[in-house]
């Protein structure tokens, strides 16, 4: 498979120009001003193309919750959005604490072929907040543990964790929740968790990824780890810098502006390393019971694009190295950057068209959104993985 990608704005991390990307058996073998190439062409005038996204926190509930969302569905999802690799997290039915079923997904995600997958594995057994010894048998393909939905409560099981994690080189992804103190005040039972894990980072040398850090003070602390050189990295919603004072339930909650604002400055400074979706599809029936979350994958970009480089805090570039660059060196992958041999896995965008966000129109199975009506700028036109067109929302390619 061999691809051209002529006249585009050209944006990563760290390059920004007019000119081609040429893609073949998957890689990228050539970029730069007027290539030729004999081969598939799409034109890319007027259009900005990137890496594609890659999201560290998602939910496909599959297996055992497949009426909320499922690999194929999810994956479609995905590819709307711009991104070409998920990190699934492990609250599905069963709970993932197997290779069992770390193998269940990797395996139909490879027959669909829509996306790259990654399937986190749950820090304790079963999400019983105990027991590790399931961590020792974990094979290769495993690269992160999570309890996500749940925080480990036991400050010596989070130690535990942390030294098994450190051994076997896997990052432990954190929700932050103090389940004793979450009803009576949840920006302080996000606090004191992310405090409590940064002081036993300081303690193993693990690595540490804090998931949807959503308070000031969370991100302060965050800061002072960071740049005491502590193994911690950290990531942000697009609904956590983009909402305040707004009830729409999420976990954790929608904070204040103060909130935002305090977000927004880490991400200018530097100290924010991704933009995690938390994708958490839900049916309506379970919205009205009160589950949390989103469904983020496809509003993602517009959304983070609008607010953040739309909103005059940061480049272009910088927006580029935190949906792509730094969750693929995260997540030790090939992909995120666009250099000679990284994956062929891009994103063609047009900035100038404005959408409108209707959830009837989403791929997800979970219409729940706190966007419905809402408009942002940045119209994902297409997703190419491995030098194929996986979504086309628009584009002609030249089949020479």
């Amino acid at each position: 498979m061999k691809l051209l990608l002529k006249g585009a704005k050209v944006i990563d991390y760290n390059k920004e120009f007019k000119g081609d990307i040429y893609i073949e058996d998957g890689k990228i073998l050539d970029f730069g001003p007027d290539l030729n190439y004999d081969c598939e062409i799409i034109n890319c005038n007027g259009l900005v193309v990137m890496p594609s996204f890659i999201d560290l926190h998602t939910h496909f509930r599959d297996p055992g919750f497949t009426y909320k969302e499922d690999l194929y569905t999810g994956s479609k999802a995905a590819l709307k959005g711009g991104y070409t690799f998920v990190n699934l997290m492990a609250n599905t039915n069963p709970i993932c604490s197997s290779m069992e079923v770390v193998n269940y997904v990797l395996e139909k995600s490879k027959e669909l072929d829509l996306i790259d997958i990654h399937q986190t594995v749950s820090i304790t057994k079963d999400f019983d907040g105990k027991t590790l010894e399931h961590i020792d048998s974990l094979g290769k393909e495993v690269r992160f543990l999570s309890d996500d939905g749940k925080g480990v409560q036991e400050s010596v099981v989070m130690y535990r964790a942390l030294k098994k994690a450190k051994e076997k080189n896997l990052t432990i992804i954190a929700h932050e929740e103090d389940e004793g103190i979450v009803g009576v005040d949840s920006r302080l039972s996000e606090n004191i968790m992310i405090f409590r894990d940064i002081e036993l980072v300081r303690g193993t040398r693990a690595k540490l990824h804090l998931a949807h850090v959503s308070t000031k003070q969370a991100i302060e602390g965050i800061v002072k780890g960071k740049e005491e050189g502590l193994p911690i990295t950290c990531e942000v919603t697009p609904h956590h810098i983009s909402l305040y004072d707004n009830s729409y339930k999420v976990n954790p909650p929608i904070r204040k502006k103060e909130d935002v604002s305090a977000l927004i400055e880490a991400i200018k400074a530097g100290y924010v390393d991704a933009i995690g979706t938390d994708h958490a599809p839900h049916s309506v029936e379970d919205k009205k019971n009160g589950a949390c979350g989103i469904s983020g994958l496809e509003t993602a970009f517009s959304i983070s694009y609008t607010t953040l480089v739309r909103g005059g805090h940061i480049s272009l570039n910088k927006l580029s190295e935190i949906m792509s660059a730094n969750p693929g060196e995260i997540a030790d992958i090939n992909k995120g950057r666009i250099e000679v041999g990284y994956d062929g896995d891009l994103v063609l965008l047009d900035l100038n068209k404005e959408v409108k966000i209707n959830s009837k129109n989403f791929v997800s199975k979970g219409k729940n959104t706190p966007f419905n009506g809402e408009k942002y700028w940045g119209e994902i036109i297409a997703t190419i993985k491995s030098g194929k067109v996986k979504y086309n929302g628009g584009i002609e390619v030249d089949y020479r």
